[in-house]
């Protein structure tokens, strides 16, 4: 018994030394496979507790010893393992083929969220809100102070051709605007277009179909100048064909070059 001790006490260190000094052998490799997904493949000696990575081209090198195991790992690719025969260690090369691996997802499976079932019951659960119908169809007001990045969807203004509809300042209510634009014919009894008007009535007119409100929000219009802006435009000249329905557009362009006049020439007064 205790020599047989003995001999394992001896053997054990002897064996210990002889696999620290192990003896390896650079090996060149290179990686095939049908993608052009070749580098950052995980090369790796098990045997050697070693591993390199594989280059662009798929190239490697790697030191490796007889029945030493290679790995090769990639999330791209199939495992592969590699056993160094006396054929690899002789050639200092090896090839290895790789396959792509495809990925299957389980089943998913959806479920209701809260649900009974019965269509008259969950319409009864859903949660509802009630819109300000007021805000929706006279618009918000102070727009100028909001800012709404153009998206995707927004129209492309060309700014180095200036024409009709360019010059309509930003933030304008369209949905105000177009019910200003009803609001003369449906409240004439006939049902018919606002007859061409002259000097002598485009004070009345001018504040039936622009209220002191709108020109104050969308034209900057201190409110206690709106009356003196209406003259301004007056003795500027006013087209009166433009008070006509179907001159809206043109119109609003015109009283927007002028309120931008008539802010300058107060500024400077001031």
């Amino acid at each position: 018994m205790k020599t047989a001790l003995l001999y394992f006490l001896l053997i054990v260190p002897f064996y210990f030394v002889t696999a620290q000094n192990i003896n390896r052998v650079e090996v060149s490799g290179k990686i095939v496979v049908d993608s052009d997904d070749l580098e950052g493949i995980t090369v790796y000696n098990t045997s050697a507790k070693k591993g390199v990575l594989t280059d662009e081209n798929g190239l490697f090198k790697v030191e490796v010893a007889l029945n030493d195991i290679v790995e090769f790992r990639a999330l791209q690719f199939q495992d592969f393992t590699v056993t160094i025969d006396e054929n690899i260690i002789k050639t200092k090369k090896m090839t290895v083929f790789l396959v792509e691996k495809i990925n299957r997802l389980d089943e998913v499976v959806i479920l209701p969220y809260d649900l009974s079932g019965n269509l008259l019951v969950d319409i009864e659960s859903v949660k509802t809100f009630n819109p300000d119908l007021d805000a929706i169809y006279f618009g918000l007001a102070n727009m100028n102070e909001y800012e709404f990045p153009d998206d995707y969807k927004s129209k492309v203004v060309n700014v180095a051709m200036p024409g009709t509809g360019n010059q309509i300042p930003y933030g304008l209510d369209v949905i105000g605007i177009v019910d200003l634009f009803l609001r003369p014919i449906f409240n004439s009894k006939k049902n018919k277009d606002v007859e061409v008007m002259g000097p002598e009535n485009s004070y009345q007119a001018f504040t039936d179909l622009y209220s002191n409100k709108f020109l104050v929000e969308n034209f900057n219009i201190p409110e206690n100048k709106v009356n003196d802006f209406v003259a301004y435009v007056e003795d500027q000249g006013v087209d009166f064909s433009l008070l006509n329905s179907g001159n809206e557009f043109q119109f609003l362009e015109f009283i927007s070059i002028k309120s931008k006049e008539f802010l300058a020439k107060e500024r400077e007064k001031n």
